[in-house]
């Protein structure tokens, strides 16, 4: 048996999804696919509804305006999704631990995995390691990109390279005093 702990990859596809939201059901899935799920999904009605919802809610967990607020969010997103702990093998991976019933839909599945492994990336890498790109916090720059720290320094501030570049140059061009 290994210890399936949703760590640093549940809180990465999380951030791809509200990064770039998938058109469709299907989008979903192969994105949890790209991440590395490999179970089957129930099916139901509004899946891709239901998912954009919990994102949303996961949202308001990187907008939190301070720790304590971060983790109350949290906390309420996790009771939401709370299954007791179960020993399971599928596709022949061995067996390992889920936090969350059998067969429940894409979105139930998501609010536990996101939920529990965003908690487990804030308490073992920080509770500043999850934050919007500084970019966006620059006038006149339109970046709200989320960015998940998993950097070994963990000053991680920006979404891209290309919005770094931007914001560099930026604070050349004050320190300068070079217009734009």
């Amino acid at each position: 048996m290994h210890l399936n702990p949703y760590g640093e990859y549940a809180v990465l596809l999380a951030e791809s999804l509200a990064n770039e939201f998938p058109m469709d059901r299907e989008g979903i899935l192969e994105r949890t696919r790209d991440f590395g799920m490999t179970m089957e999904f129930t099916a139901a009605p509004d899946d891709h509804g239901l998912v954009r919802v919990v994102i949303d809610d996961w949202l308001t967990v990187v907008d939190a305006p301070d720790h304590q607020a971060r983790a109350a969010l949290l906390n309420a997103q996790m009771a939401a999704a709370t299954a007791y702990p179960r020993l399971t093998e599928h596709n022949g991976e061995g067996w390992h631990l889920h936090y969350r019933d059998e067969n429940q839909t894409l979105p139930h599945v998501l609010r536990a995995v996101i939920s529990v492994g965003t908690a487990l990336h804030l308490t073992t890498r920080g509770m500043h390691r999850l934050a919007r790109c500084a970019a966006g916090q620059t006038p006149g720059d339109p970046c709200t990109a989320v960015v998940v720290d998993v950097t070994r320094n963990g000053r991680q501030q920006y979404c891209s390279v290309r919005c770094n570049n931007r914001a560099a140059v930026r604070r050349h061009r004050v320190r300068t005093g070079q217009n734009g």
